[in-house]
């Protein structure tokens, strides 16, 4: 055989191959141990992240989690990123235009997750919060034939704000036009005790007007685009910002009224035909 360029001791025993082998194991485990705990530790971090962020619209659940991660590549890339505002769609102006709501002073919050979506700076107080409440609820009792209160549609956990005269009482040529603000169950809002936020639905230039004053910021999966596959929220779902006193109460009230404008279609008309 070395005549031909091999040599026995090119080729190993059968004594040999086991050891070599147990080389290869000893030097791969432990290149393959710790990235898996490390990633194993990340996992539980940020599952307990989620879970922190309190009860949403998804169970707080391994699989509620599962779901989560599978929705986080497809999140808005710019939460303060305006939605489109087709020529189609009258009104063009929204309802906050007229109303002078001022710009929110201070930088925004900090906001994470996707559902749920929540403030972890800049939270309201408890006192601030039942302030709110009383107020959405004050809101309702002034407007009894048109909106009236009950569990949150999207949230499953808080009370939402609904509309009567959402959707289904529109004719069937108004629904297919005015598709951005069906909303789930004509459902206009409602509040997260957790932090004092709130999830509603707005006019997309009330939308753009929002972002632009500082005040909220569109929710993660509140895409537009025509491959979007999951529409559990409308294109024009955005969070607003948990008030920190009594003058951004009252400008988080009157963004409360925007949305019950839109979604329970007053003043909207039918798109004029070319």
């Amino acid at each position: 055989m070395e005549e031909y360029g091999f040599s026995p001791l090119a080729i190993p025993t059968p004594m040999e191959t086991p050891a070599r082998f147990n080389l290869s194991l000893d030097i791969l485990l432990p290149l393959l141990l710790f990235p898996t705990l490390f990633l194993a530790h990340r996992i539980r971090k940020d599952y307990h992240a989620y879970l922190a962020l309190g009860p949403g619209g998804v169970p707080s659940t391994p699989a509620g989690y599962l779901r989560i991660c599978i929705l986080r590549p497809f999140a808005v890339r710019d939460p303060l990123s305006p939605p489109s505002l087709p020529c189609t769609l009258l009104p063009q102006e929204g309802y906050l235009q007229s109303r002078n709501l001022p710009n929110r002073s201070g930088p925004r919050p900090k906001v994470v997750g996707i559902v749920p979506h929540r403030q972890t700076t800049q939270r309201a107080s408890a006192e601030m919060y039942a302030a709110l409440v009383k107020d959405i609820h004050g809101l309702v009792d002034a407007h009894p034939s048109v909106l009236y209160t009950g569990t949150s549609c999207f949230e499953k956990h808080s009370t939402g704000i609904f509309c009567t005269l959402g959707p289904a009482a529109l004719s069937r040529q108004d629904q297919a036009q005015q598709r951005q603000r069906l909303t789930c169950n004509g459902e206009v809002c409602h509040a997260h005790p957790i932090d004092g936020s709130l999830h509603l639905t707005l006019h997309p230039a009330d939308v753009r007007f929002v972002l632009e004053k500082g005040w909220g910021q569109r929710h993660p999966i509140a895409r537009e685009d025509w491959w979007w596959w999951r529409r559990s929220v409308p294109s024009g779902f955005v969070m607003i910002y948990a008030p920190r006193n009594e003058d951004e109460r009252r400008c988080v009230l009157e963004i409360i009224r925007a949305a019950a404008w839109w979604v329970s279609g007053d003043a909207i008309t039918a798109c004029v035909p070319e």
